[in-house]
């Protein structure tokens, strides 16, 4: 399938690679708003580069389209590219409200086209077997679960572009930025969040309006409790992994980005020794944890692979809109919890 992206900034960069290494898709053409933008991408990636959103998606051979444009500047191209007849896979978040989420899905019905999303995290041999410990019910009663996103953004990082920490384009901060792959992590192996108490502040940046660090309280629909502690001012020479912890009544698992701390169960089974001896390397640092440029392409990768699978097979992704709309969901409770000092459900 041929893809176009949206978008020649360094998100982009990351998609055009992707694409490049993938199966079943090819690197097809490029548009920005930027003339000089799209042709220094379209020269790097050697494919055609436009300027003018109709011309790009009327191209009769583009098949899908990849939004990563600023957070809050997907609707509007995704809208278009639905209405042009093209499948979309958006970067994170999908849009920064719930509703602007919904009017992208009833296009996508309407249209009779695939929306899905980024969820990179979800995409890599430690995630699959925490997952599949989840569904084989190996920690008993889950009786608790949290992420921790520990992270560091310099001033500099704000400076380099107007729309970074504004509510409308980027559409929070640490939270909705840098913490929601790992958010998202987390409610697909803990399940839905009833409850939420949270408390947001900007305790190191200046000239942004949205939070460098949050923590909120959780009750999940299970039962368990949890905690998301999200921040960009937690500075370390490394960068601290994203980490994600779940714990029951018959084990504990910590997961710090895509290697194993703690993979520990009452009963243990044979594969359990093979799996610590592979993934439980240690992260040496964390993955984009300073530098939001240090990540790879990988992820990306096998992310664009399930679309292209799940479209040749009639199903929808595992990351459709509706997975990609639960972590803006409790974020935006999380934001409403901070701003009125009481719990929200969801």
């Amino acid at each position: 399938m041929k893809f176009g992206i949206i978008g020649a900034g360094m998100i982009g960069q990351f998609h055009a690679r992707a694409l490049q290494a993938m199966s079943g898709g090819t690197l097809h053409s490029v548009f920005a708003k930027r003339p000089e933008a799209a042709e220094a991408f379209g020269r790097e990636f050697n494919v055609p580069a436009f300027s003018h959103l109709d011309a790009f998606l009327d191209d009769p051979e583009l098949d899908i389209v990849t939004i990563a444009t600023p957070s809050g500047a997907h609707l509007e191209p995704t809208l278009a590219a639905l209405a042009a007849g093209k499948h979309v896979i958006c970067e994170k978040p999908l849009e920064i409200t719930p509703d602007r989420i919904d009017t992208m899905i009833e296009a996508a019905q309407t249209a009779g086209k695939t929306l899905a999303a980024i969820l990179n995290r979800r995409f890599h041999p430690a995630m699959d077997a925490f997952k599949a410990a989840v569904d084989e019910g190996r920690f008993g009663r889950l009786t608790s679960a949290s992420a921790y996103i520990k992270w560091f953004r310099d001033q500099a990082y704000y400076d380099s572009a107007a729309w970074r920490g504004t509510w409308a384009l980027d559409g929070g901060g640490a939270l909705m930025n840098q913490s929601i792959h790992t958010i998202d992590a987390l409610l697909h192996l803990a399940g839905p969040v009833r409850a939420v108490h949270a408390h947001t502040a900007c305790l190191a940046h200046e000239r942004i309006e949205v939070e460098d660090i949050a923590v909120a309280l959780l009750e999940f629909e299970n039962g368990a409790r949890g905690v998301i502690e999200g921040s960009t001012c937690t500075w370390s020479k490394d960068g601290h992994p994203a980490r994600v912890q779940l714990c029951g009544t018959d084990g504990s698992v910590f997961l710090a980005d895509e290697t194993f701390e703690l993979w520990d169960f009452r009963t243990e089974r044979p594969g359990d020794a093979t799996l610590r001896a592979t993934l439980m390397k240690g992260a040496e640092a964390g993955l984009g944890a300073n530098d939001p440029k240090a990540i790879g392409y990988l992820q990306h990768q096998r992310n664009f692979e399930e679309v292209v699978l799940a479209l040749r097979e009639g199903r929808q992704p595992t990351t459709s809109a509706t997975e990609a709309r639960k972590s803006v969901a409790l974020i935006h409770a999380i934001y409403e919890s901070a701003r009125t000092g009481k719990s929200v459900s969801l």
